[in-house]
C-alpha cells in the first residue's frame, strides 16, 4: 500500500477574476492527494508576481483577465521560466483561442464547462514543450471550419502518422522520441514535415485538421463522468 507521505504533492496557483469558480477549483484541488493550492490570483500582473514568488509547479490561467489576457500572462511566465507549466482555462473554447494557447507556451487547454475529472487529468499529465488537450474537446474543436486538405498533404509517412497519433495523445517532443527510439531531432523533423504537409501553423491546429479529416481518432481517450 502506497503511504501518504510518498505522495508527491503538485503545487498549484490559481489565476482567475471570478471568485466564485476559483474557489470551487482549489477546493476541488485540495480534496486531491497530489495536489495542493498555493494561492488565488485575480489579475495577469498578480499571477506573474505570485509565480516569481511560491514558484508553483502548474498554474491554472484564465484567458480572460481584467488586466491583461491569459496568452500574455502565460508568456510572461514562460519567459522567467522555460519549463513552467500553465494550463490555460476558458469559457469561450474555440480552434482560435487555442491555437493562441499553444503559441502563449501553454502546455496545456480546458473549458471551463468541462468535467472536473478531465481537468485533473490533463494537470497532472501537461509537461512543458507538449500541448495536452481533452480528447473530448479536441474532437469538438475539429467540427469547427478547418482549411481544406488536399489529397496530396494526406500523403504522410508511417512514421508521420505514429508521430501524429502521439501528439494526439498530448506527448512532447521527449516522450515521442523515446517512445519511437529516435532521437529529438528527428522528431521535430517530422512534426515540421507534418505541418508543413498539412498547411497548419502550430501542432494544435494540426491535431484539428487531423481529426477533422480522419487521419487521427482521439475518440478512444478516457470518457469522465460528473461535473463540476
Amino acid at each position: 500500500m502506497t503511504s501518504a507521505a510518498s505522495v508527491t504533492t503538485t503545487r498549484i496557483l490559481v489565476v482567475d477574476d471570478h471568485n466564485t469558480f476559483a474557489e470551487l477549483l482549489t477546493g476541488a484541488l485540495n480534496r486531491e492527494r497530489d495536489f495542493s493550492s498555493v494561492g488565488h490570483a485575480t489579475t495577469g500582473a498578480e499571477g506573474v508576481a505570485m509565480y516569481a514568488r511560491l514558484d508553483p509547479d502548474v498554474v491554472l490561467m484564465d484567458v480572460q483577465l481584467p488586466d491583461t489576457d491569459g496568452f500574455d500572462a502565460t508568456a510572461q511566465i514562460i519567459a522567467l521560466r522555460p519549463e513552467a507549466r500553465v494550463i490555460l482555462l476558458t469559457a469561450i473554447a474555440t480552434a482560435a483561442v487555442a491555437a493562441r494557447a499553444a503559441s502563449s507556451g501553454a502546455c496545456g487547454f480546458l473549458a471551463k464547462e468541462g468535467h472536473l475529472e478531465d481537468m485533473l487529468r490533463i494537470v497532472r499529465s501537461a509537461r512543458p514543450g507538449g500541448f495536452s488537450i481533452d480528447p473530448a474537446l479536441l474532437t469538438r474543436l475539429a467540427r469547427q471550419r478547418v482549411p481544406e486538405v488536399t489529397p496530396l498533404q494526406h500523403q504522410l509517412t508511417d512514421r508521420e502518422l505514429e508521430v501524429l497519433a502521439l501528439l494526439g495523445d498530448g506527448k512532447d517532443v521527449t516522450r515521442i522520441s523515446r517512445e519511437l527510439n529516435i532521437s529529438n531531432h528527428t522528431c521535430r523533423w517530422h512534426i515540421k514535415s507534418l505541418l508543413a504537409k498539412l498547411e497548419a501553423h502550430s501542432q494544435l491546429e494540426a491535431l484539428v485538421i487531423a481529426v477533422r479529416k480522419g487521419l487521427i481518432d482521439i475518440s478512444e481517450g478516457p470518457q469522465a463522468s460528473g461535473g463540476w
